[in-house]
């Protein structure tokens, strides 16, 4: 579960940064507590010393215990009803000498304390030890707080991690509803309003936008589709017609009118294959996988042009200004640019050229035929549409859809209107 492991992540972080700190501050506070002990002890020697030499009395300190360590190595204890210090060599050696200092740690009946030895003017020296169980007992208080702290803390940070991340993970939640609903009943009308800004903001406008996408898709999908069956029905009621009728006169009909029917038949086949090619090509977009290249525009118009050439016999030429480079999915242009030259040729009268004309990045095929009607330059790109003055010509009304697609897919956009001097220019500009 997702909100539980952010959840786990945020309490492990805030662990983390609790007992880093709660270390940092005891390594730093803790020299600071035993230098105030050490101090302690010095101020307390500084004093037993100075109330031995003017002779007055000690007063006694329930956690302090003082003793005389004379330099015979013999000792005296100044607290009343307290036990002997331990001496060492280091001790007697300073008693001896009346010089230096020794700071040590002992345990006397299972309790530890601080010795400070201090040189006595005029000979000897003067043992002063603390008990350090109160130390202890701060020490282990600050512990015990420090650890109810961190679990007080630590529970703290658990429960407004998780409902935090609740709040935060609520839009992705209903993200994740909303999708699992889509993919059970297909309805791509879901749509869900933005409730947060930032990531999960942009993740919900981009699922709407997804969506906007695959109801558009579907749309265009359910057009073709209807569009289609238009389409093929003339084709196909020809064919069928045609064929029924060498059936139904298979050998009674004049051999004119049989060749008639045949030819019918013939070219009726081929526009419907043709159709079909072009339906395909618009349903399944081939050229989309392809990796986009950067190519020479001229460069890739006259070797359509060629083609083009070879197989009409046509007068096809290439003009323009300098152009500059384009990064585009080559088949797919090239398939655009042929669209291009056989809507020209199919309108142009065979003794006149078709001119391709290239400015930067735009493209424009010009020819010579009856030109385009103001009302159809904006619908000639439309799937299957036919002007009235075209509709007796062979096509299928596809072909400049295709371009329109294609170039579409280039974030191009393309254009269609007459020339001053007769006829059409078709084409498209490419982003540079």
């Amino acid at each position: 579960m997702l909100r539980a492991r952010l959840t786990l992540v945020a309490v492990l972080t805030a662990v983390a940064a609790i007992v880093v700190t709660l270390i940092a501050s005891y390594r730093s506070v803790s020299p600071l507590v035993a230098a105030q002990v050490d101090r302690g002890l010095s101020d307390r020697a500084d004093t037993v010393l100075a109330l031995l030499d003017a002779e007055a009395p000690i007063p006694v300190r329930p956690d302090m215990t003082e003793q005389l360590l004379l330099p015979d190595g013999s000792v005296r204890v100044l607290t009343p009803g307290r036990n002997a210090l331990p001496v060492t060599e280091i001790d007697r050696v300073i008693a001896r000498s009346g010089a230096g200092g020794a700071d040590t740690e002992i345990v006397v009946d299972g309790v530890e304390h601080g010795v400070l030895t201090k040189p006595r003017p005029g000979g000897g020296a003067v043992m002063v030890s603390q008990n350090y169980t109160e130390v202890i007992r701060v020490d282990n208080e600050f512990l015990w707080r420090t650890l109810w702290i961190t679990v007080a803390a630590v529970c703290a940070a658990a429960v407004i991690g998780w409902l935090a991340i609740g709040r935060v993970l609520r839009p992705i939640r209903r993200l994740a509803t909303a999708t699992r609903h889509v993919a059970t009943t297909q309805d791509l009308s879901t749509l869900l309003p933005r409730a947060a800004r930032g990531e999960v903001g942009e993740l919900t406008d981009s699922f709407n936008t997804m969506l906007a996408a695959l109801r558009l898709s579907r749309a265009q999908q359910q057009r073709l589709v209807e569009d289609a069956s238009h389409e093929l029905r003339t084709p196909l009621t020809s064919v069928r017609g045609s064929a029924e009728l060498l059936q139904r006169a298979h050998g009674r009909l004049d051999p004119a009118d049989e060749t008639r029917v045949i030819t019918t038949l013939v070219q009726e086949a081929k526009a419907l294959d043709a159709l079909v090619g072009e339906l395909v090509d618009l349903a399944t977009d081939q050229q989309t996988v392809e990796e986009p290249a950067t190519v020479d525009l001229p460069e890739l118009a006259e070797a359509r042009a060629e083609r083009f050439r070879r197989r009409t016999g046509r007068e096809i030429t290439l003009a323009g200004t300098e152009s500059v480079p384009v990064t585009v999915r080559p088949q797919a242009l090239a398939r655009a640019i042929d669209n291009l030259l056989d809507n020209a040729l199919k309108f142009s009268p065979p003794e006149t050229p078709v001119r391709i004309h290239i400015t930067g990045a735009r493209l424009s095929v010009h020819d010579h035929g009856p030109g385009i009607a103001p009302t159809d330059q904006h619908s000639i790109f439309d799937r299957f549409y036919r002007a009235d003055r075209t509709r007796s010509t062979p096509g299928s009304g596809l072909g400049l859809a295709i371009v329109h697609d294609i170039i579409t897919a280039h974030h191009g956009a393309v254009f269609a209107a007459n020339r001053p001097g007769g006829g059409a220019e078709v084409g498209f500009q490419l982003p540079r």
